[in-house]
């Protein structure tokens, strides 16, 4: 924790960006709560609620391989406010929707949310390195993270009792006004170069777009690398089944346990406790761990997560299956911090935007066809019997890392040389 707030003290940059992430994600998980309970309650399908994931998931697979090209030609904090702006005007949007009780549209205006924010989400992974230093980067990574999974134990339990309480409209209100404080405070970074943009001698504004090849030249880097790679590839192991388990929540808190949009916030919100817990972990650790140690607890993290997501499942009391979801996200959150403060040190600056939209993309497709397929399986399969599966499935991602790191396959690449200039000091009360 004094890691944390010497971090925020002195490093001007990236208070801001802490301060626009809190607000922003707690603004997320309104709207997230708000739209799966009015779809559910509307509809009472799994499948329904399947395909409101899947109209998010879909424009973000698609948004992501162009995301990345512009986040290593542009100045990235300018595309950050732009997704910032975009989504804060479709948000309210939904307010529209409930109010001419045009259910479809929710689904459109989900898709266009979603559509933006690979260019917000990727940019502030790509960002990150440029407003920290390299003895730093792993404390901030461990604070952006921590804070992530803080505003969805805060967002999604508020979120649930907000909409149970007072109905829809003002959780959107809310995430609309998010959108734009969070675009206020990307506006307040500051660089001695005066941009953002990739310190790089192959992509710039001048040179001629041509944005396939430029993303190819990013999958080829990742190629090379075999770390990189790896990172990437656990990923869509764990969203094999993570992608149902988006699903799953719902259907657990409204037709297994009866919870309604109250237990769908407190599920949520017991997710975040274990990822909170499991993040403050990996800070601890991740500052003497040594390079074998790391990649020995990553296989072991994901065999608890699915481990305890298939327990979570067959579970006949309601506290208890918050308790094991809470073990289950902890461990994740392990591994996940662990794994991208990794990918923050050793990243190339010109290729940050399309490595992290790369990882990105890979997670929501392979996400979108694990939503696609419990969606499916719900109309003739227990949430019980789909849960077991979804856990086994996010466990299996452990049997590729274990075998590449006893066979050698996972050396530990040289760390990132960042040409920019890091600009970390400044008034702690500016």
């Amino acid at each position: 924790m004094a890691g944390f707030g010497a971090l925020l003290a002195r490093n001007r940059n990236y208070r801001y960006t802490w301060l626009g992430q809190i607000v922003s994600e707690v603004g997320d998980h309104f709207n997230n709560i708000a739209v799966l309970s009015l779809v559910n309650e509307a509809t009472h399908s799994g499948f329904a609620v399947a395909a409101l994931m899947m109209s998010r998931a879909i424009p973000a697979v698609l948004a992501g391989p162009l995301a990345g090209v512009m986040l290593d030609r542009f100045d990235r904090r300018r595309i950050m406010i732009t997704s910032d702006l975009i989504r804060g005007v479709v948000a309210l949007g939904f307010i529209y929707a409930i109010g001419q009780h045009q259910l479809w549209l929710v689904y459109v205006l989900s898709a266009l949310l979603m559509g933006a924010s690979p260019f917000f989400t990727s940019g502030r992974s790509a960002i990150l390195p440029s407003i920290a230093t390299k003895d730093e980067i792993h404390t901030a990574n461990s604070l952006t993270q921590t804070t992530g999974w803080l505003t969805l134990t805060v967002g999604a339990y508020f979120g649930g009792t907000m909409v149970a309480a007072f109905g829809s409209t003002q959780a959107f209100l809310f995430n609309s006004l998010s959108f734009f404080i969070s675009a206020y405070c990307i506006f307040q970074l500051r660089k001695a170069s005066g941009h953002f943009r990739a310190e790089d001698r192959g992509l710039n504004e001048t040179k001629v777009a041509r944005p396939w090849h430029e993303y190819r030249e990013g999958l080829n880097y990742m190629s090379k690398a075999p770390l990189i790679l790896g990172i990437a590839l656990i990923a869509v192991g764990w969203a094999s089944g993570g992608g149902a388990a988006q699903v799953l929540f719902t259907l657990f808190s409204e037709q297994v346990f009866k919870k309604g949009a109250q237990g769908l916030g407190q599920l949520w919100g017991m997710a975040g406790v274990g990822l909170l817990i499991g993040g403050f972990i990996g800070n601890q650790i991740g500052k003497w761990i040594s390079f074998e140690a790391y990649k020995r607890t990553v296989f072991f993290c994901y065999l608890l997560h699915g481990g305890a997501y298939v327990v979570f499942s067959q579970m006949q009391y309601w506290g208890w299956a918050l308790f094991f979801m809470a073990v289950s996200r902890g461990a994740v959150a392990v591994s996940s911090l662990l794994n991208w403060s990794n990918l923050l040190k050793h990243v190339d600056d010109r290729y940050r935007g399309r490595v992290f939209s790369t990882i990105e993309t890979m997670n929501w497709s392979t996400m979108m066809i694990s939503m696609l397929a419990a969606g499916l399986a719900s109309q003739n399969h227990s949430a019980r019997i789909i849960g077991a599966v979804s856990g086994l499935l996010s466990s299996s991602t452990a049997i590729f890392w274990g075998w590449a790191n006893w066979t050698g396959k996972l050396p530990e690449p040289a760390v990132s040389e960042d040409d920019a200039e890091v600009e970390i000091h400044g008034d702690p009360t500016g």
